[in-house]
Formats: structure tokens, C-alpha cells, sequence
């Protein structure tokens, strides 16, 4: 394996698993706002769902790649870090459709 490309695999791995694991820590806090408006406004929304959905994205995503840099092989390695990527890129996205869903469901 060329140690660029482990090396460069590495980083990856290192910026993902602190971002996602602060992410899951957001998506909880958003969670508990949300349940505050809705007690107080009496409206539902699936933002909450959303969220909860996304937390254990970003959990998968920080958990994969904490795993990846303790494995010994280059194909786990890589493996691991795809799908810390791709948990990660999904939980993004649902993030910002759960930031929409948050924003015309409550506001108005």
C-alpha cells in the first residue's frame, strides 16, 4: 500500500470521527429544543425523527472511523473509512432536509 495514500486515509478518519461525534451531540440538543416548542407551540413535527435518525448516522460514521484507525489492514482500512464517508455525507444531508423541515413546520 502506498503510505500516501494510508496517510491521507488516516486524516480522513481523524477529522471525521471528532465532527460526527460533536454532530451526534447537536442532533441531541436539537432533539430537546424541539420537544420544548412543541410543548409549548402543541405542533408536531418529524423534525425530531429526523434528528434521532441522524444521531445514530453520525454515530455510525464516528464509529467507523475510530475503527479504522485501529485496524491493521489496509483493506479494512479502507473499507471502514467509505463507510464513515458516506454515513457521514447522508447524515449532513438529512441534517439540512431536518433544518428545512424545522424551519417551515415552525416558523410562521
Amino acid at each position: 500500500m502506498n503510505t500516501d495514500t494510508a496517510t491521507l486515509d488516516e486524516r480522513t478518519c481523524r477529522l471525521i470521527c471528532p465532527i460526527a461525534s460533536g454532530m451526534v451531540g447537536v442532533c441531541m440538543t436539537g432533539i430537546g429544543l424541539l420537544r420544548v416548542a412543541v410543548s409549548v407551540r402543541g405542533h408536531e413535527t418529524i423534525a425530531d425523527d429526523l434528528l434521532s435518525i441522524d444521531a445514530l448516522l453520525f454515530l455510525l460514521a464516528t464509529l467507523c472511523s475510530y475503527f479504522a484507525l485501529r485496524v491493521q489492514s489496509s483493506t479494512r482500512l479502507h473499507g471502514l473509512e467509505r463507510v464513515a464517508d458516506a454515513a457521514f455525507i447522508l447524515a449532513m444531508s438529512l441534517l439540512t432536509v431536518a433544518c428545512f423541515v424545522i424551519t417551515y413546520s415552525l416558523g410562521g
